[in-house]
């Protein structure tokens, strides 16, 4: 068995779902991808993968496994880069993630201009309201808007920065108690987003003090994507908490209105991450300057907007 085919087998299945769709992907017959796992489990000596009609599932070990195939799997690929040196055209599957609404609006007309480019380049985007590892889940260059801890990783900020808002319809504030400072918010019908609370909101301390000030509340509505949240406000159901470049032609055109925004914390910078030595990848390398420029342009352009909200 060639074991380092078998792991590519392995983390295509993981990638794609399903064993089918690593056989697509792969260009490869469902037996042999069939057979290529079962050789690699035996192998190692355990199960890698709950199997089931419709799904995969990893099992603890496979969790493991997956995180070391993938490190292996990146390794190869640096140390084949860096053999071929500036003879090496970008080329292969370049993974990136990105927040759902910047990489859908943002991220992926540069995307698609970028691959009319490279046409031997495939690109995977994972639109996700979560932080990943970039290592473990074998993310080659990820979008984030966050303060960033010491980390490995190489961190490229993209200029503009990104602020928390609370908005609520104009049709609603009209009709429920006027908002004056944050602890007016518990009395307020509030539409809760995953990613910013589902109980709680926490603001900047009041003038005079140092402890920031945090909110307390029952939800009338919980929802998973921000969409949906900005949505429910604007039919006026309550007020809901996201990034500034989520509402801003909604509030600029006066379908939504952002309450309390000298209580807001401290805007969030964002930036384009890549695990260390992946710049010498040329894929990497030709994606990361093709758009950084366009990134840095966008995200100054929407700081602007969103400095215009208030």
């Amino acid at each position: 068995m060639d074991r380092i085919d078998a792991m590519r087998i392995f983390i295509a299945a993981l990638d794609e779902g399903s064993l089918a769709g690593a056989a697509r992907r792969l260009k490869r017959s469902p037996t042999a991808v069939s057979r290529a796992l079962a050789l690699l489990e035996a192998h190692v000596g355990v199960e890698l993968l709950h199997r089931t009609t419709r799904s995969l599932k990893l099992s603890e070990a496979g969790e493991r496994y997956a995180v070391a195939c993938r490190r292996v799997l990146i390794d190869l690929e640096e140390a084949d880069m860096l053999a071929a040196g500036e003879r090496s055209a970008p080329r292969g599957m370049l993974t990136i993630s990105a927040p759902p609404v910047s990489g859908e609006e943002v991220l992926q007309p540069i995307l698609e201009d970028f691959l009319d480019l490279h046409p031997a380049v495939s690109v995977r985007l994972l639109l996700l309201d979560r932080h990943v590892n970039l290592v473990d889940e074998g993310v080659d260059v990820a979008l984030r808007i966050a303060h960033l801890p010491d980390s490995s990783l190489i961190a490229l900020q993209l200029g503009g920065e990104v602020r928390r808002v609370v908005v609520a319809s104009p049709r609603y504030l009209a009709s429920h108690p006027r908002i004056k400072e944050p602890a007016d918010l518990a009395k307020h019908q509030i539409v809760a987003f995953t990613n910013f609370g589902l109980d709680s909101w926490g603001f900047m301390p009041a003038k005079g003090s140092t402890i920031p000030r945090t909110v307390q509340f029952t939800p009338r509505f919980i929802v998973n994507t921000v969409r949906a949240a900005v949505a429910s406000a604007i039919a006026g159901r309550g007020l809901t908490r996201v990034y500034s470049y989520h509402v801003a032609k909604h509030v600029k055109d006066g379908r939504l209105k952002v309450v309390l925004p000298k209580a807001e914390h401290p805007p969030l910078p964002v930036y384009l991450l890549t695990p260390q030595g992946r710049m010498s990848v040329p894929k990497v390398r030709a994606f990361v300057d093709f758009a950084l420029p366009r990134l840095r342009t966008e995200f100054t352009r929407m700081a602007a907007e969103a400095a215009g909200l208030d």
